[in-house]
Parts: C-alpha cells; structure tokens; sequence
C-alpha cells in the first residue's frame, strides 16, 4: 500500500491543554535560540522584579515620609524609585531588542527547514496537496509562529513571572486581604480550561480555510487561460466566494474566541480591584492595615490582574501560533518513501541497462495501474510505449525515473537496484523531457545549465565552445540575445521554443537513459524535425524510451511495447502495435 501524503490525512486536533504543554510543543524552535532565550529570560526576571519592588517602595514612601511631612525624604525616595523605574525600562528594552534578534533568526531558519523538506518529499505529495495551501505554511503560517516569538514569547514569560510575584507580594503583605483579592482569579483559571479546547480547535480551523483560499487563488491564476477559453468566469467566481465565505466564518469564530479572554479577565480585574477597596478600607478603620501598604497593596493587585488581561491577548497569540505550528509540524514530520536504500543491502542483481521485474504500482485509495510487470530495455536502443489514455505509460516512466517506487516488485538501472542510486547520480544516469517544460525565470543559459555541475563554472566563451561542439550554435542564434535571452512568464516563448531548449538541456547531460513522455505532441513538424535533430546529438550508447500517440514518432522504435489494464506487453511490429492500440481504445 502506497504511503498517503495527504495533509488532511495527518491533522492533529488533539488542544494544548496547559502553558507547560504549549511551550513544550515549541522546543525544537527554543532551543536553537538558547542562549539569546536565556538573556531575554534574565532581562524579563529583572524587569519583574524591578516593578515588583516599586509599589512597595510607594508604600512605604507613604507611611513614613509624606504623612509625616518629610520632604527630605520623600525627594531622596524619589530619587530611588526613579532608580528603579529606569532600571526596568533598561531590562525591558533588552529583553525585546534580543527577542526581535531571535525571532528573525528563527523564522529563517524555520523557512529554511520548511522548504528543505519540501525539496525532500516525493512527487507523491505535491500530487496530493494543493500548491497554494503549501505556499501558506512556507509564508502564512511560519510568520505567525514568528510573531509569538518577536511580539508574545517573552511578554507571555513575563507575565506569568509578574503574576507569580505579585500574588507572593499580595499575601504576604496581608494574608487575609490577599486571599480575598485572589477570588475573582479561581474564576478565571476555571473559565481558562473551560474554552481554551475549543479556542484552540477554531484557530486551527481558521489557518487551514486561509490555506484553502491560498490554493483556490493559486489553481484560478494558473489556469487563467482555460478559464476565458471556455468562458467559465462565473463558475470559479461562484467557487471562489463559497471558499472565501468558509474563510470569513472561520476567521470570525477564531476572532470571537480569541477576545473572549480580554473582557473576561478585565471584567475580573474590576472585581478584585473594588474587594480590596471595600475590605482594605474595612482593615484600615479597625487598625489593622495603614494607608500606605493600601495603596502598595492596590498597585500589586493591578500588578497581578494587568498580566492576566496581557496573558489573555497573548493566548489568542499563542494558540495562532501552536494551529500554525501543528500546521508546519506536520511537514517537517514527513519522511519519503523514496528513500536511498544502501547497496550492500539489496543482494539482487538486474540485465540490461534497465529492467522491471515483478513490477505492480496502484496510487493511495486507487486501482492498481501495474500489475506484475517484467521487461528488459537494452543500452543504446529505443523503446516506444503506446497504448490508450490513462493505461500506464506515464506511470511506468515516472517508475523508470524513480519519481515514485513499485507497490512491490524491483526497479533495476545498470543492474543495480534504482532505490540504491542517489538522486545526483539517478539524475545524471536518467533524462526526463515532459509534453509541457517547465523552464525557470531566468536566461536561457540559466535554464540549460540547471543542475549541471560540470558546466557552472565556464566562461561565456567556453560555453560557446560546448554550444558549437553539441550543434546548438544554430538554435541558440534563433533567440534575440542567445543565451542572454531572459525567460519570464510562459507566454514570452512559444512552446515549440521552450521544447528546444528542454531538449538541449536534456542531450547537454547526455543521460544514458532518456525518457520522452509525449514531448512532441503539441508542436509542428518542423520544430519536431529539429527535435529530432538534437536528438541525434545524444551518445550511440543512450536509450530512448517515448511515449506517444502519434505513429510517426514511434516509427523508428526498436522496440514497442503495449501499456493497458496493468500490463505492459511486447507488441513487436508497427502493425500489431497499432492493432493493439486500436483495441485498447474501444476496450477503454
């Protein structure tokens, strides 16, 4: 069974239930910023403590210098506490100078990680995921983990230190007024485990339709031209609005859940402030509390319910950015299927420059395309595969090239096994030129040298020389600035120019196999007629194998083969190819 890529198919939509698991689920990313995390840490302990110990310095500024008028002691008091005051600004802006560092750092390196793996994944997964949805983790969703690290990380850290040593601070002070002030903060923890489930599964839901809506804009854009040929404007306007209404729905619930908390925890802020008011005044006329310590004790109440309401907008911060991350993880989680398999570990032994044996292939939830295939293909010959619509053929090559691997069965390449060829060496062994080419942005020199090592390094003259000793000096000429000739959208060449270059690029590797799958099948007779030509360039010894429907360019096979109904037979002549082919078609 073919391994699934489908990233519906690996949603996780277990919550975070606590900070400690929240926090937890972004170590990989703290830890590569350890020693920047650690600076910031000591900066928001010491910008805690510095506005911890303000109010109490107020306090008892209060009691003992302005009630009984020592206004010499109130200035140096003063003076102290602006200290103080200064010192916390200092701690304040060093800790969001060096977490503005590391978020950058980190996003990055998260982007980089990302894409890497991407790079690292089978043709099987871009099959199976939109394009716009991936482009929205690579850039949405990192940039959303971003923020909580730039902007919410250590005001998170902070306010939970500020928290802690307010409530400290709070009871220590007066017990019996700091127990009736923490009242209101039951409520809130309570109210928090309650909702935070549900918060967290709306964001999540929000971040996958944005995804959704990515891919539905990148499939309209790039099928543009179908959409005016057949006039189909209000069918993909149609779609579009049903995608961007499930987007605004769940972008407005992901709204609405992330600000429930800020009202919440003002609303309890509130409370807590008029209990100790009214009990703070109860103590004060039965001579049990001074004034002072009264209003200390006001300023760390709002010390300790202010990060609360600050904790309430970074929650909303932080389940964007774990959604965000379960969204990302997921990715970097993958593994491919189409892993390199060491030599020594695979003891069978292949004929021919390439041989199928006991080949079968089926895509995940799909029919079997191959079923228990045997062939041989030997070097320096050309093999067609014909055969109807949808029978296999590109599947067989995409197997020749290793762009997927068999269901069961072994792929063998010079008589090694295909899984134990790195992609490097698989690559320059194996050419691949498809119907439509895709060429870069760029020049053309740009596209013609893509993935050739050998050639990187060469002067324009040295290149030049390569271009006249491979018979390209003509085709090259047709283009206004040569090799120069920039390469933007798809409409600035014609597909016949694009086919030539994707031909030189191919024969400029001289691949020992290459696979021409319907490569000339939407373009004129002259221009396959210099297709043909730079063919003729590649090395006696290369194996062609074509796939095509049009007889002309199966003519001069040396061998044809028949791709239907999971089996790929050896058709022998011309005639019996075509009767073969003519078969299939009325049996399909």
């Amino acid at each position: 069974m073919k391994t699934s890529y489908s990233l519906k198919d690996h949603i996780d939509d277990a919550p975070q239930r606590s900070f400690k698991s929240a926090f937890a689920k972004m170590k990989p990313l703290l830890i590569q910023e350890k020693k920047g995390i650690i600076i910031a840490f000591v900066a928001v302990i010491a910008n805690a403590f510095f506005n911890l110990v303000g109010p109490l310095g107020i306090g008892y500024t209060i009691d003992t210098y302005i009630i009984p008028q020592d206004y010499q002691g109130v200035l140096i008091a003063g003076v102290v506490l602006l200290g103080i005051f200064i010192a916390a600004f200092i701690s304040n802006y060093v800790q969001m100078r060096v977490m503005g560092g590391v978020a950058q750092r980190t996003l990055w390196q998260l982007r980089n990680d990302l894409f890497a793996k991407l790079q690292d994944l089978p043709l099987a997964f871009f099959n199976q995921n939109k394009a716009g949805d991936l482009i929205s983790r690579v850039n949405s969703d990192t940039e959303k983990v971003n923020e909580f690290f730039s902007q919410g990380l250590m005001r998170f850290v902070g306010s939970v230190v500020m928290v802690g040593g307010a409530g400290i601070f709070i009871v220590a002070i007066n017990w019996k007024l700091g127990a009736a002030s923490l009242i209101p903060a039951l409520f809130i923890v309570i109210f928090t485990q309650v909702v935070a489930r549900w918060v967290g599964r709306v964001n999540k839901k929000s971040l996958t339709t944005s995804g959704l809506l990515s891919g539905e804009i990148q499939e309209t854009i790039a099928n543009f031209k179908v959409i005016l040929a057949f006039n189909r404007r209000d069918y993909f306007k149609k779609r579009f609005a049903e995608v961007n209404g499930n987007n605004f729905k769940a972008a407005f619930r992901a709204g609405v859940a992330n600000e429930l908390f800020t009202p919440t925890f003002e609303w309890m802020g509130n409370i807590a402030l008029v209990i100790v008011l009214g009990f703070g005044l109860y103590l004060i006329a039965s001579g049990q509390l001074a004034i002072g310590i009264l209003v200390s004790f006001v300023i760390y109440v709002t010390r300790f319910y202010d990060p609360l309401r600050e904790m309430a907008r970074l929650w909303a911060t932080l389940q964007t950015a774990l959604a965000a991350w379960d969204r990302i993880g997921i990715i970097l989680h993958l593994t491919s299927d189409v892993a390199v398999i060491p030599a020594e570990t695979l003891k069978h032994t292949g004929k021919g420059l390439l041989e199928f044996r006991q080949v079968s292939f089926g895509y995940p939830e799909g029919r079997e395309v191959l079923h228990k295939v045997n062939f041989v293909f030997e070097k320096g010959k050309t093999y067609a595969l014909v055969g109807p619509t949808g029978g296999g053929k590109t599947t067989t090559a995409s197997l020749i090239a290793r762009l997927y691997d068999p269901t069961s069965g072994e792929v063998f390449l010079d008589g090694k096994d295909i899984r134990s060829y790195d992609p490097k060496e698989r690559a320059q062994k194996i050419g691949f030129i498809l119907q439509e080419p895709f060429l870069f942005s760029g020049t053309i020199k740009d596209n013609l040298l893509y993935g050739l090592d050998a050639y990187a390094t060469m002067t324009d003259a040295e290149l030049s020389a390569v271009m006249e000793k491979f018979g390209f000096t003509s085709l090259v000429s047709r283009f206004e600035k040569g090799l120069d000739t920039p390469i933007g959208s798809s409409g600035m060449l014609s597909l016949g120019e694009r086919q030539i270059i994707a031909f030189m690029r191919a024969v400029l590797r001289e691949p020992e196999l290459l696979i021409l799958d319907e490569a000339t099948a939407n373009i004129d007779t002259i221009t396959e007629k210099i297709l043909d030509e730079i063919l003729a360039k590649l090395p006696p010894t290369t194996t062609r194998v074509i796939i095509a429907h049009r007889l002309n360019t199966i003519a001069n096979a040396d061998d044809i083969f028949f791709v239907n109904g999971g089996e790929v037979k050896e058709a022998g002549s011309m005639e019996h190819a075509v009767e073969m082919l003519l078969h299939g078609k009325r049996a399909s």
